[in-house]
């Protein structure tokens, strides 16, 4: 069968949406496990966060805009932290970040994963302490491994052997003993539902377990003696609704921490699980709390532990998708509403793929209301795209929205606060949306819109 170049979502046609889902009884309802935790929608119809009408919203900052429920995503937070007290929570910083938000999770008590240069300058400019800032990355240059020692970043997350002699050299003329992790890549992938527990250590990221590179690192390190190993890290995947992936990680590397432990009679203190927590992005999705992932790593970690004859690491996580996600939700003006002959309807909003490339990039599902008022009409099958000169610039593949729907109208898709605004693009040379932080119903703005000045400003030529 020849692929479709526009991409998977144009290989058939099927006006009948995915086998998952329903038509709404109320098409104006709210699920509320796919929205921020104070939205609602209000007595004249139009949806509101934290008391605040997306009507204004858009009246003050324009379309598109994402919108953060602040006090959401500090809940969320405060969630990890209660869930995990005597365990070090990292904010996965890929997800989103920005200097507010890396305010708001440190003010929590969360620590933060960094991978780059830009979200360490990030980080450091917010005030977060460098102690409590995780460095991750598979090609960190010199640069960026000299500033965080520099800035005395509390944890390095080494991932290959180029970049241990690098730190190594580097430690060594600064006379400092950094700490690190070392990251295993375990043949464990896990997305979604799914886990697969081989063949997976084909990827760029981390050492080798079963090829022996994950041992040998460890034993260069300990052998050498300029960096202080702490442990042992390991990331299966995104998106996980299940945890027997982290059960077969679990068991691997601390297979390996009992390898090291015979071999150099060192038995190391850390343990890092990674993240990679599921959200519910549509009424498919069923999420677990962080009560319950806490109660299942704990006793996985536990039960491979006696096993090994080895005392319990001090564990780490790394949520990221599962705190700011659900935190946030991106509001679009309707430009055109296109009915093919009843083949399909397309609701083409002002944004798209440049604010959203999951869609397009991961054939990622959303949900989508009509934000700006409520509707009598009856519901319709609709797919929600952007304006960009791609066929594929879909945000939403298959939704029910209200039949009545029309230009002009406001639509809102939860769930985008991560992966979201830090993948934005400018595309067709469309700026990048603000961000705006809504509390006690009145709003911020944390991130700019950026303006077509800001892209000329770029163009030297």
């Amino acid at each position: 069968m020849r692929a479709h170049e526009a991409g998977a979502l144009h290989a058939d046609i099927n006006n009948q949406g995915p086998a998952w889902l329903r038509a709404p009884a109320d098409v104006n309802a709210l699920v509320p496990a796919l929205w921020p935790r104070s939205v609602t929608r209000g007595a004249d119809g139009a949806v509101a966060v934290a008391g605040l009408s997306v009507r204004d919203i858009a009246a003050e900052f324009g379309t598109p805009v994402y919108v953060l429920d602040e006090a959401d995503l500090r809940s969320r937070c405060r969630d990890f932290r209660a869930a995990f007290p005597t365990e070090d929570v990292f904010y996965a910083g890929k997800a989103f970040l920005c200097r507010a938000v890396v305010r708001m999770i440190a003010e929590e008590g969360l620590h933060l994963d960094v991978c780059t240069g830009g979200e360490l300058a990030t980080a450091l400019s917010a005030g977060m302490p460098p102690e409590r800032i995780g460095f991750h990355g598979n090609n960190k240059s010199v640069a960026e491994l000299g500033r965080a020692l520099d800035a005395g970043v509390g944890r390095i997350i080494v991932d290959s052997f180029t970049e241990i002699d690098r730190l190594t050299a580097l430690a060594r003329e600064r006379g400092v003993r950094p700490r690190v992790l070392v990251r295993v890549t375990v043949g464990v992938e896990a997305h979604t539902h799914e886990f697969i527990a081989t063949a997976h250590e084909d990827q760029k990221f981390g050492f080798s377990l079963a090829g022996g590179a994950a041992a040998n690192a460890a034993f260069k390190i300990l052998d050498e003696g300029v960096l202080e190993l702490r442990g042992l890290h390991s990331h299966i995947g995104s998106q996980i609704f299940d945890a027997s992936g982290f059960e077969v990680s679990a068991r691997r590397v601390l297979a390996l921490q009992a390898q090291i432990r015979d071999a150099r009679g060192v038995e190391l203190p850390e343990l890092d699980l990674g993240g990679g927590f599921g959200i519910a992005y549509t009424t498919q999705d069923d999420p677990a709390t962080p009560q319950d992932l806490a109660k299942r790593l704990r006793k996985i970690v536990d039960s491979e532990c006696a096993a090994e004859n080895l005392a319990v690491p001090h564990l780490s996580i790394e949520p990221g998708r599962a705190i700011v996600g659900p935190a946030v939700f991106t509001l679009y003006e309707v430009g055109t509403v296109k009915d093919l002959d009843g083949l399909r309807t397309y609701v083409s909003v002002d944004g798209g793929m440049s604010d959203n490339i999951r869609t397009a990039l991961y054939d990622a599902s959303y949900s989508a209301t009509l934000a700006s008022r409520a509707s009598t009409a009856q519901p319709l099958l609709a797919r929600v795209v952007g304006k960009h000169c791609e066929s594929g610039d879909i945000v939403v593949k298959d939704e029910f929205l209200p039949a009545d729907v029309q230009p002009g109208d406001l639509v809102a898709v939860p769930g985008t606060g991560a992966y979201c605004r830090s993948m934005a693009s400018n595309y067709n040379h469309v700026p990048r949306p603000p961000v705006v932080a809504v509390r006690d119903g009145q709003a911020r703005l944390i991130v700019r819109r950026e303006t077509e000045d800001d892209l000329l400003a770029l163009d030297v030529g």
